[in-house]
């Protein structure tokens, strides 16, 4: 008499499914192991005619092999069940409910038909043994048992109730088949989600307002905030910092929240009474970490909690019909922690055409919730639309917005978002009009190292704008700072896009090993080439300015640009000087009493070819409100940029369509090596020359 998994066995093979080592080793040894377990020609046994299976199989329900007996699944109780009683089918039916209901509160799935978590959990937990259960009854009234007697109608009946659960399983797989994009009119439905219109960089995105650059990221703010916690004893042994680190506008700043979070289970235990006193804050512009505590309102609910105040648990069991996808921890104005829960909707097929319809915000306090739509949603909201939500629907469109065949065969005007640098999506996060946006390149199908634009989405809104502008990728553009730094090894973060002199800019921070700020990059987007690194913002912007007006691409004191300044003077003193590990010449002339000139290294390693009584030529940017500016350039009598033995470098070769650049010098503010004592010419040959710009 063959299992309940015998019989599932069997039909998958009829189905062509290859299942050769699972349960018996071939359904006659199957067969025969239910003879020998029957025992005589009553129990209905069929499989007495065969006494040997394929090679090597031994041991019933096993993985077959020679080597002994392996562990499998036996169902055979299901067979020997005879016909319950109503008292034990009552008790039955209740214990089976309770642990449905205790599965249901502990696992919480959506209950919705769009959920793929939920269809997952129904057949585990419920179609395949509902499945196995009718079709082993339907076995044993067909054939009989000692303690059940054959009967053709309810074998007949079981055995139509075990196509139930087949019938509702084929549902889900047939609705996942309709949601794939090859299916007709998918395609355009997929490049409709994400709504892009085509904007100009230099009208729609504002000069740069440093108050407003994030010049640290993720990783160095998640450093700095648990730096921070580790300065509060109380806390410290209690709580640990989440890992969470959301993004937002907090009162016009761009920063990063964490809720702090129970340490482990008993920490919890002593703790939840009074709940979590604190959050993590970390300003993204001044590097400024805190602890925020929140006195008479703490943190009740959170990803921390194990039981019924648990985020995830309480606003799914609140709301069991929605399917919430990426959860934010943000504050409002007032610094009040809430939670914001997107409540995902699926718009083509059973799991396709994945966006957000409406929002619910819990109160991480009390736990009330308010469920609004994505238009109603209050404007210190900042993060509805998960990041990678939106960067799918963008790849969605570029993908598919000439059609299915053309995504993957002519690909024209196929476009996708850039890669990151570790196999992650490659983004950021930009403040615009009080709101978080996201940003990412937009390279081609063939992936190479150039961009045709870029993306920014409105994080609440879903607004996108597109703006087409060529140049270098954002890992190309690491890379070029990089190059800058690279007897420091420095490391860039992933750029942010910013606008210099309506010029798209990229800006980044250099790291140290240790993940500690150290200085900042600018590198031209369509030139990259052209690299400014400086120890502050104001430092890396007035050398930037300065780069592009050297270079042509932006006139000598046109709106948003330092004044580039050309002088020719002798040498009245010439000092040295090593600030944080930078070397830096210190230079005044003759008739230019008050005024200091700084010459960073190895940007102008030329000046050491320079001594006192030496007449020198040379570009500097204006610093406003201080005596020392810094030098950008040293040129020969004829204005071209020159060598440490005064004669004029060789004419350089443009790039990237770059405006006849007269020189590729780092610009001031960059680190280097300790340069030689000044005090006058080295006796040897001249000094190399100072790297390129990339």
């Amino acid at each position: 008499m063959a299992s309940g998994l015998d019989q599932l066995l069997e039909a998958l093979r009829a189905s062509g499914m290859n299942t050769e080592g699972f349960g018996g080793p071939t359904a006659s040894a199957g067969d025969s192991a239910g003879s020998a377990r029957a025992g005589n020609a009553d129990s209905g046994s069929t499989g007495g005619s065969s006494s040997k299976g394929s090679a090597g199989g031994s041991g019933k329900g096993g993985f077959g092999g020679g080597r002994g007996p392996a562990m499998g699944l036996n169902l055979d109780f299901l067979d020997k069940m005879g016909p319950l009683s109503k008292k034990t089918a009552i008790i039955g039916t209740i214990v089976v409910l309770l642990v449905l209901a205790v599965c249901y509160w502990w696992f919480h799935p959506p209950i919705n038909i769009h959920s793929l978590d939920t269809w997952m959990f129904v057949a585990i937990v419920i179609l395949l043994p509902t499945f196995l259960y009718f079709a082993s009854r339907s076995r044993v009234y067909k054939t009989g048992n000692g303690k059940t007697v054959r009967n053709a109608g309810k074998s007949k009946r079981f055995r139509v109730l075990s196509f139930i659960p087949v019938a509702v399983a084929a549902v889900g797989v047939i609705g996942g088949l309709l949601s794939f994009a090859i299916i007709p009119g998918n395609a355009e439905r997929y490049s409709n989600i994400l709504q892009t219109d085509n904007m100009e960089f230099a009208q729609d995105i504002k000069e740069v307002n440093y108050s407003e650059i994030p010049v640290i990221d993720r990783n160095s703010a998640i450093l700095l905030g648990n730096r921070e916690m580790g300065s509060i004893p109380e806390y410290v042994s209690q709580f640990e910092v989440s890992p969470l680190y959301s993004q937002i506008n907090y009162q016009g700043t761009p920063v990063r929240v964490s809720p702090l979070g129970y340490a482990d289970l008993f920490k919890w235990f002593t703790n939840r009474e009074a709940g979590i006193p604190a959050y993590a804050l970390v300003n993204m512009t001044t590097q400024d970490a805190e602890i925020v505590r929140l006195d008479d309102s703490p943190i009740h609910y959170s990803e921390s909690e194990p039981l019924a105040r648990n985020i995830d648990r309480h606003v799914q069991l609140s709301y069991p019909f929605y399917i919430f996808g990426e959860k934010s921890f943000e504050i409002d104005e007032d610094g009040h922690p809430w939670w914001i829960c997107p409540v995902l909707d699926y718009t083509i097929g059973l799991f396709g055409g994945e966006t957000v319809s409406r929002v619910v915000l819990c109160d991480a306090t009390t736990g009330e919730c308010q469920d609004l739509a994505v238009e109603d949603c209050p404007q210190w909201v900042d993060r509805v639309f998960p990041a990678e939500l939106l960067i799918k629907q963008y790849n969605w469109y570029g993908a598919y917005h000439n059609g299915w065949l053309n995504s993957f065969l002519g690909q024209e005007g196929v476009v996708r978002t850039t890669p990151g640098t570790d196999g992650t999506l490659g983004y950021n996060y930009i403040a615009k009009d009080d709101d978080v946006w996201v940003y990412t390149g937009v390279t081609s199908a063939t992936a190479d190292n150039s961009i045709v634009g870029f993306v920014l989405v409105n994080q609440r809104t879903q607004e996108s704008h597109f703006y087409s502008v060529a140049g270098a990728t954002e890992d190309s553009a690491m890379q070029s700072a990089e190059g800058q730094v690279q007897n420091l090894r420095y490391t860039a973060t992933f750029p942010l896009l910013i606008n210099v002199s309506n010029q798209p800019t990229y800006f980044m921070a250099l790291k140290d090993g240790a993940g500690l700020v150290k200085k900042f990059a600018m590198i031209d987007i369509q030139r990259y080439q052209n690299v400014a690194v400086g120890d502050t913002v104001a430092d890396t912007q007035k050398a930037y300015e300065a780069l592009l007006a050297t270079n042509g691409v932006v006139a000598e004191g046109a709106d948003g640009a330092t004044d580039v300044v050309t002088v020719t003077g002798t040498i009245r003193s010439m000092n040295q000087a090593v600030i944080e590990g930078n070397t830096h010449f210190y230079v005044t002339l003759e008739d230019k009493d008050g005024n200091i000139f700084d010459f960073a290294l190895p940007g102008l390693l030329d000046i050491v070819g320079y001594k006192v009584g030496d007449t020198i030529n040379f570009t500097y940017v204006e610093a406003g409100g201080s005596n020392v500016s810094p030098a950008y350039s040293i040129l020969g009598d004829d204005g071209q940029t020159e060598n440490a033995s005064g004669e004029p470098e060789e004419d350089v070769v443009p790039t990237d369509d770059a405006a006849d650049p007269t020189t590729q010098d780092v610009a001031a503010g960059e680190d280097t090596q300790e340069a030689p004592a000044t005090g006058g010419a080295p006796d040897g040959p001249a000094a190399p020359e100072a790297p390129g710009g990339q």
